[in-house]
């Protein structure tokens, strides 16, 4: 029993990999809709760190496998297992939109062929995240075989994910029409809160021949209400100064989107250690 921190790596590298993927689509939009290269320029140099995040992500991954020489016997079976299916759409969603950053990094990509090949990356991102939920659709693990699971993966790249292309475009220095991204995210922390009581109510439910899944976490109640206010506090640094008709600034964003991390990693904490199996044994 615990809050699951001893998954950590899996912890960081679903939370911070879906962020990038939000991020990317959002970013991305920016960079479509931008008129001026030089202006797209500048927006192509913030999205390093896009891909500075994923590398970090990746990195925690391997760290789970214990060696990286492991990393590929998991692909051994793509097609026919969800954890191949993750790290194959993970692989290619961060090489598909590296090589994108790098060719525009560079100056040498087509306009045309930069918006396909950018909007094909922000897909391959969403492909990545649906291939994260299928991993942990295991008919054994009750506490994770339902819709919460997909759902909130999903709100974890509509809440950070925004707030962290924000981020980047302010840090760029271009004018950005926040006020419909904030507006996704601020609905996703109400879904993911909703999420969160239905969820609960239903682990008294679920229980194996010795354990019921509701005294996993004991904590489960009051880490939960930390993790709604971490991401209310950071959701706030961005949406307050555009209530008051100012623009954000960038140490406040920067804040926010560690508020908004930190409370997706302990909700994914606690997700972890939901880990149940249905019959005699039980692991969390």
């Amino acid at each position: 029993m615990g809050s699951g921190w001893h998954e950590w790596p899996l912890v960081l590298f679903t939370v911070l990999g879906q962020c990038v993927a939000g991020a990317l689509i959002v970013s991305g939009l920016g960079w479509v809709a931008a008129k001026d290269d030089v202006v797209r320029q500048r927006i192509v140099r913030s999205m390093f760190f896009l891909w500075l995040v994923m590398g970090i992500a990746f990195l925690a991954s391997v760290m789970h496998l214990g060696s990286p020489l492991r990393a590929f016997n998991s692909l051994n079976r793509v097609g026919e297992s969800a954890l191949s299916n993750e790290i194959a759409s993970g692989s290619l969603f961060f090489a598909v939109g590296g090589l994108w950053w790098l060719v525009a990094f560079l100056g040498k990509m087509p306009a045309a062929l930069g918006k396909i090949w950018l909007l094909v990356s922000m897909l391959l991102g969403v492909v990545f995240v649906w291939a994260m939920t299928n991993v942990y659709q295991i008919d054994t693990v009750p506490t994770w075989y339902n819709g919460y699971t997909t759902v909130a993966f999903f709100m974890t790249m509509l809440l950070s994910g925004p707030l962290f292309a924000a981020l980047l475009l302010r840090a760029a220095g271009v004018p950005f029409n926040a006020n419909v991204f904030a507006g996704i995210s601020v609905l996703a922390l109400l879904v993911s809160a909703g999420v969160i009581v239905l969820q609960g109510l239903s682990l008294g439910t679920i229980h194996s021949s010795v354990q019921f899944a509701n005294a996993l976490v004991p904590d489960y109640g009051r880490l939960q209400v930390w993790r709604i206010v971490l991401l209310a506090a950071g959701l706030g640094c961005w949406i307050c100064p555009l209530i008051r008709r100012k623009n954000p600034h960038a140490a406040g964003l920067a804040l926010g989107l560690i508020l908004v991390l930190a409370g997706e990693i302990i909700g994914r904490g606690l997700f972890y250690g939901l880990h149940m199996t249905v019959g005699m044994a039980v692991a969390g």
